[in-house]
């Protein structure tokens, strides 16, 4: 199973070798008690908290804020000057219940959400693709134009469709331009592909979407996968996180949440905390918004945190699994589970366990040693791919005793 983007994401982002529970309660901590800091020292609206917090389990100890209190002080909770502001949205929100409010983002803010948005679309895009961005276009730092970036970064082209287009004008456009993946509402996205079969009489070149921005009920869920021949990729975000929040993997058995970014809680109606697992209220705190960071904010969606570990496998960033530490560490727990094998003699001949032993243990038949070196060379080139995909660079070189290694 492929692990989840999101994850490898994260670990690059915040210099983590493994997004383990440990090291992200770790830095989820260290956040949110640098921001309690960052609110102590300008007075601001929750400069009542405590300065520290000395573990995460305290958090239910602080009041929540509620979307009335957003609406009427978000002046109050603005962390920086108005001359960092880089976008504003005002308005009653799509994401989540509630009265109007405002909400502000920096450059950095936006930049991080860019990056979120990427490593979720890179689920289901690659490089050459073409991505029907069925969102609204507001202008520079608006929703579509942040995921058309998103899109872009990966390689592929944005194409900016926008909302409140007639049914005849979508399917025009996507004869046209015929694009391989959506993104937008799902039942909008519904109502485009029975109106396309009904007008042509085959499915249009759509084969994956991610859909977001409203409610979306089983049965549409099932429709949709239904014409498109896979699943679906669901996202979840709220102008109060920035606009993006949890993405699908691709063990399509939940959500991944923006971790190092929103600490999330589930309480019950009279604001309890529930365990994982239960449905309740879901309660975020942003702890890495630089404008309007939210301390234990009612969302008003109602949902749970899954408990266990992701099917996907997702523990950690690239080097776990593609580097020659992580060789060595594969190839020991393969020594242990077979002391049969040829590594054991190789090694101690050589000295020494390093990263050119089981690929010389595999050139000479090891079985043992041809799994790991399989495995290993299939982690480093799904990395070298997104790198590829990502950053597009002229030329891959690839150093260290790996590079000398046989190739057969």
């Amino acid at each position: 199973m492929k692990r989840s983007r999101l994850d490898n994401w994260i670990c690059s982002l915040e210099g983590l070798p493994e997004l383990t529970p440990d090291a992200l309660a770790a830095l989820q901590l260290e956040r949110l008690n640098a921001l309690l800091a960052r609110e102590r020292a300008r007075g601001g609206f929750y400069s009542g908290l405590p300065a520290r917090l000395e573990s995460l389990s305290q958090l239910s100890s602080l009041p929540f804020t509620t979307p009335r209190q957003l609406a009427e002080n978000a002046g109050a909770m603005l962390l920086c000057s108005q001359s960092e502001i880089s976008r504003v949205i005002s308005g009653a929100t799509s994401g989540t219940t509630g009265p109007a409010k405002r909400v502000f983002y920096t450059e950095r803010d936006i930049a991080n959400t860019v990056g979120f948005f990427a490593a979720g679309i890179g689920e289901f895009t690659s490089a050459g693709d073409t991505v029907m961005i069925a969102m609204p276009f507001s202008g520079p730092f608006g929703l579509g134009d942040l995921i058309a970036r998103a899109v872009e970064s990966l390689g592929a082209r944005a194409l900016r469709t926008g909302v409140a287009r007639t049914y005849s004008s979508l399917c025009a456009e996507l004869d046209d331009k015929r694009p391989s993946a959506y993104i937008g509402m799902p039942v909008p996205l519904l109502a485009t592909l029975r109106y396309y079969v009904n007008l042509n009489g085959r499915l249009p070149s759509l084969r994956r979407a991610l859909i977001s921005g409203d409610a979306c009920p089983r049965g549409v869920v099932q429709e949709i996968e239904k014409l498109l021949g896979g699943p679906l990729f669901p996202h979840y975000g709220s102008r109060e996180m920035c606009l993006g929040g949890a993405i699908t993997c691709p063990a399509h058995e939940g959500m991944h949440l923006r971790a190092n970014h929103i600490l999330a809680e589930i309480v019950s109606p009279e604001g309890e905390p529930l365990p994982d697992g239960e449905w309740g209220e879901l309660v975020i705190t942003t702890l890495d918004m630089e404008a309007l960071p939210l301390i234990r904010y009612r969302t008003g969606d109602f949902t749970r945190l899954l408990p266990g570990p992701c099917p996907c496998g997702s523990r950690g960033c690239w080097e776990q699994y593609a580097s020659a530490p992580a060789l060595i560490r594969q190839t020991r727990a393969a020594m242990a589970a077979h002391p049969e094998s040829l590594l054991h003699p190789l090694a101690a001949e050589r000295g020494s366990l390093d990263g050119q032993t089981p690929f010389l243990a595999a050139q000479a038949g090891d079985e043992t040693a041809l799994a790991v070196c399989h495995a290993y060379v299939e982690e480093l080139a799904a990395g070298i791919a997104g790198i590829v995909n990502l950053l597009r660079p002229e030329a891959v070189a690839v150093g260290g005793g790996v590079a000398g290694a046989p190739e057969e």
